[in-house]
């Protein structure tokens, strides 16, 4: 009886340690797998998730042009530099309580803020800017907004860049043609574009 009772023990070490020795084995293949994706595949989602997430500032500023209200831009910069100037249109939820402080822990009123201009402009895209290309706060908050299901665009270019190097992101032949000043104003409002004639380069999927 005590040699039956070994026998079976010892199958069911036997056995236990083949399952797991086949289960390990199909898990780091699966790991492998998943670790061995060649290098277009990284290509193809890397632009993928640019393509999603990014906006072209020429693309935004053309539509201004043209009264495009698919979408609303919203500024993350402090209420203080937010009321000082602004690029005109947007609308402004502070991610910082003062220029040089932010306010990344009010998470609930950020989150909340967005929510209600989610109701306040269904179908419309929101796409976010800061301070300049380089600044995370963009990045985070959309990170902070899409933990919650909320989901934003980031403009391809903050403040700084659009405000003080107009030249560096829209054509040279429309240098002349465009001033940053029609494209900025002050205040709490967040203002309204002017209709304007002209528009810069082509339109459709390839349009700029």
């Amino acid at each position: 009886m005590v040699k039956k009772k070994n026998y079976f023990s010892f199958n069911v070490v036997v056995f236990a340690l083949v399952a797991g020795a086949i289960a390990g084995g199909l898990v780091s293949l699966i790991i492998l797998n998943m670790q061995t994706h060649d290098q277009d595949y990284y290509i193809n989602e890397f632009y993928s998730a640019e393509t999603a997430t990014h906006v072209s500032p020429h693309h935004i500023r053309k539509g201004m042009d043209k009264a495009d209200n698919s979408f609303v831009l919203v500024d993350l910069r402090s209420q203080e530099e937010y009321e000082r100037e602004h690029i005109i249109g947007a609308v402004n939820i502070p991610a910082y309580k003062s220029p040089d402080k932010s306010a990344y822990g009010d998470v609930e009123r950020i989150v909340h803020s967005f929510k209600t201009l989610e109701e306040q402009y269904p179908g419309k895209e929101l796409i976010v800017y800061c301070y300049s290309i380089p600044c995370m706060t963009g990045r985070k908050v959309g990170k902070m907004l899409a933990e919650h299901e909320v989901y934003v665009k980031h403009l391809g270019v903050g403040w700084n860049e659009w405000r003080y190097f107009w030249t560096m992101w829209n054509h040279e032949h429309e240098w002349e043609k465009t001033n940053v000043e029609d494209y900025v104003t002050s205040g709490l409002e967040p203002g309204v574009p002017e209709l304007r004639d002209y528009s810069g380069c082509s339109v459709g999927e390839f349009g700029c």
